[in-house]
């Protein structure tokens, strides 16, 4: 029995769990929001609140201390200088764990993560074009496209196709005769 273990080994070696964390602690802290699995999730939070906290103390040592944790400079300066200003006074609790269900391929429960402070500041994600025949066209637009294609297949009716020389019988060509096999014979001692 685990009684009073704590921390959850996510199926992986302490090494590999430690680069997990710092790789979705990076994500966090530059995207605000990310998804993952619940247990992840829950790992990841009590791995970054601390950290956040840290930064909230701005000197060289709490700076080092953080660096050792994420090793992305840019990430480093948003965090000191950006997302600990907007944090401000809150006294803990800087990230919110929300559950979307259970992922398709392996059931695993899936959730988001993300900086409470930014809920309501995450990017929305660019809409997808729309394809150009779902637009709805004028009637002369239509014309002019129909006009368009007409002339494309005149253009390509009109080049004649030129046939490929065809080899006459005349010239063949001819192999060169395969070399005939050689044996080597070796001279033993009773031959000389």
């Amino acid at each position: 029995m685990r009684h009073r273990v704590k921390g959850r080994k996510l199926n992986r070696t302490s090494e590999h769990r430690l680069a997990t964390l710092r790789n979705l602690a990076s994500s966090l802290l530059k995207h605000k929001k990310i998804r993952t699995t619940v247990a992840k999730a829950k790992e990841l939070r009590s791995f970054v609140e601390p950290l956040i906290t840290k930064a909230k103390t701005d000197s060289v040592a709490s700076r080092r201390f953080v660096a050792t944790q994420i090793h992305d400079r840019s990430i480093l300066k948003e965090l000191f200088n950006d997302i600990v200003a907007k944090i401000g006074d809150r006294p803990g609790g800087y990230t919110r764990i929300v559950k979307v269900g259970q992922r398709k391929g392996d059931a695993a429960e899936l959730a988001f993560i993300e900086l409470v402070d930014y809920s309501g500041i995450v990017k929305p994600k660019a809409p997808k074009k729309a394809k150009e025949e779902e637009t709805p066209k004028s009637d002369e637009a239509k014309a002019e496209a129909a006009e368009q294609k007409k002339e494309e297949k005149k253009v390509k009716e009109k080049k004649p196709k030129t046939p490929k020389p065809k080899k006459s019988d005349d010239v063949k060509v001819k192999k060169a005769p395969a070399k005939a096999k050689t044996t080597t014979t070796r001279k033993t001692s009773k031959d000389k």
